[in-house]
């Protein structure tokens, strides 16, 4: 069994596997530890072994490695990347912090090592509140790349950020119809979304949470049915966490193509063959430790 198989290799290795709420089911049930970018990023920097195995999209994997400079650390498929992240580069923050001397540069966890290098420091949308919380009224901010994400937690604490035009495209494909329409299907029911959603999105819904925040309300809430709108692997943890409730998507079409990139066999293979190894530059990854810990600092 192609799972056993796994299990036996991450053995062999000392290798510990992370995978992403947005992965395979069965990818997460092999997995020692399933989360979002927070929780996944906190275990990184807490597990004991040699080699880390990111089922995962590109910069996470990059995080891994950031914070385990010492250690291995692979990546399943390393085309497995995000569109948001690479919505901007290095040299435009570079650009942007030049535009507004003195301001704060802020960036999503979801961002590239270079572009976390060019910042103060980090946020998931699991921290983004609290983190943010930590500024000054009047200090300036550049938040990069997602605006949704920006503007919901600038609401939130009543500011106003820079925001860089970035944006989840499969959060992007929700819409505030559909939540209208999962309403009708399921009344009664509580709509979470996640805050990369479009500002109607977000409107429309009962929450809006992180994906680890998405798990914490399904333990937590009496309601019996719940429907969720971000990216449908997070349904196999919640179904699998909470037997007795019903979970329905806000719409078949959130989909990450990346995210399914992982899979049992290219799993096997790169804990069998000790590929691919996520390698960032000695120089990057000293400045971009710095924005990663200034997080998980704030707790």
């Amino acid at each position: 069994m192609l799972s056993a198989e796994i299990r036996d290799l991450a053995a062999r290795r000392h290798a510990v596997i992370l995978a992403h709420n947005y992965c395979r089911g069965e990818v997460q049930d092999v997995a020692d530890f399933t989360g979002d970018s927070l929780e996944l990023a906190r275990k990184a920097v807490e597990v004991k072994a040699d080699v880390i195995v990111f089922c995962g999209v590109y910069f996470m994997a990059e995080t891994a490695k950031i914070l385990n400079p010492s250690r291995m650390v692979l990546i399943p498929d390393p085309s497995a990347g995000c569109p948001m992240a690479d919505m901007v580069t290095a040299e435009q923050l570079r650009e942007l912090k030049a535009r507004h001397p003195g301001a704060k540069a802020v960036c999503y966890v979801n961002s590239t090592a270079e572009v976390k290098a060019e910042c103060d420091i980090c946020v998931t949308s699991g921290n983004a509140e609290k983190v943010m919380a930590t500024f000054p009224s009047e200090q300036e901010i550049l938040f990069v790349p997602d605006q949704h994400l920006g503007g919901h937690i600038a609401g939130m604490l009543g500011r106003e950020y820079t925001l860089w035009p970035g944006y989840c495209p499969t959060h992007a494909a929700l819409t505030a119809r559909a939540i209208d329409e999962a309403r009708r299907l399921h009344p009664g029911a509580p709509v979470l979304v996640h805050p990369e959603c479009a500002r109607d999105v977000r409107e429309a819904a009962d929450e809006r949470l992180s994906t680890g925040g998405m798990c914490r309300y399904a333990r937590e809430s009496s309601a019996k049915e719940i429907v969720v709108g971000t990216e449908t692997g997070i349904l196999h943890r919640l179904r699998k966490e909470n037997p007795g409730k019903s979970f329905y998507p806000a719409s078949e079409r959130l989909v990450c193509p990346n995210m399914k990139k992982n899979t049992l066999e290219n799993l096997r293979d790169s804990l069998r063959e000790m590929k691919t190894e996520v390698v960032v530059p000695d120089a990057i990854a000293e400045h971009a430790r710095r924005a990663i810990s200034a997080m998980l600092a704030v707790g």
